[in-house]
């Protein structure tokens, strides 16, 4: 299996709300808390572990609540390359009801200054060279901007790094400038920093040979329930996820992320990669929690999902 670097610079402490139904200005009462050490990173390196491959995971991590942190790495058997800063790693508050609907209240994150930002990039100088592939996702802690973003993801590709990423914002905008190997946005967050639509089929396609122009190989872009689309060598794919009960849609995206990583750096075939990687997906809004804690349910969801060819021409 593949040696994978995965790279979260705004990691988050996510507690979930189980509620019935959330009823603003009213007293809530909750089913059930979860706490979990996340951030969109570290949720990809937690599936990509789970499918087989040897993770390392770095980043910024507040001094003052490492433990969560750590007691992951240890239990997950990460290769722990974290940057620690002063202060705390943020929370975010995930409110769960039943029927699907997450309201979602994030934290700023700690505040990061210029001689951690060069920390990073030092270690990452010393530490990437050799993996397979990097895995750049979620979004960007106080004090990092997205020049300096680019700035690191350029010096990944000049490392000759495969480069996955997935953001949004000033932040996406700056990294499709780079040439990554793979972006997945979702249509929102692409079509804002394009500052177009891509409602359509016909628009994503357009979208996407010019992102291929650009130099970017791999073009996903999710939709949801509706689906996601992969754009790779001229070639187009559209997969439809199966039907299932959703518990939450925290850790959806980075699950496909994850699950595409995991097809491409393996061989499989793009139909296979497409299908496993929204299977993986579909698993994730069933749970609260990141991974893929049974195979047999993963196969099943497999089954389910349906593709077909979409074109660029």
């Amino acid at each position: 299996m593949a040696r994978i670097l995965t790279l979260t610079l705004n990691p988050a402490l996510d507690l979930t709300v189980e509620t019935h139904a959330l009823h603003l200005g009213e007293v809530n009462r909750s089913e059930a808390m979860h706490s979990h050490a996340a951030g969109k990173g570290l949720n990809v390196a937690q599936v990509l572990a789970d499918l087989g491959h040897s993770l390392t995971v770095s980043g910024f991590l507040g001094e003052d609540n490492l433990q969560p942190f750590e007691a992951l790495f240890a239990a997950r058997q990460f290769d722990d390359q974290f940057i620690r800063v002063a202060g705390e790693t943020r929370s975010n508050i995930k409110l769960a009801e039943r029927g699907g609907r997450v309201t979602d209240i994030n934290g700023p994150g700690t505040y990061v200054d210029a001689a951690a930002q060069e920390a990073l990039l030092a270690r990452l100088e010393r530490i990437a060279p050799g993996h397979d592939a990097v895995v750049v996702a979620g979004s960007l802690p106080r004090g990092v901007n997205a020049q300096w973003l680019q700035a690191l993801l350029e010096r990944l590709f000049e490392l000759g790094l495969k480069v996955a990423l997935d953001t949004s914002g000033a932040a996406l905008r700056s990294g499709l400038a780079t040439r990554p190997w793979l972006v997945k946005p979702n249509t929102e967050e692409l079509g804002e920093v394009l500052e177009i639509p891509l409602d359509t089929p016909e628009q994503q396609v357009a979208v996407a040979k010019r992102l291929h122009a650009q130099g970017i190989e791999n073009v996903v872009i999710s939709q949801g329930a509706q689906g996601v689309s992969w754009f790779f060598g001229g070639n187009g794919l559209h997969a439809m996820p199966p039907t299932v009960d959703v518990a939450s849609t925290v850790g959806a995206g980075d699950s496909l992320l994850a699950g595409m990583v995991h097809g491409l750096l393996s061989g499989h075939a793009p139909e296979q990669s497409l299908r496993t990687a929204t299977a993986i997906a579909a698993m994730a809004v069933t749970q609260i929690g990141f991974g893929i804690n049974d195979a047999d349910a993963l196969q099943r969801l497999e089954s389910g999902v349906s593709v077909r060819a979409l074109t660029e021409q």
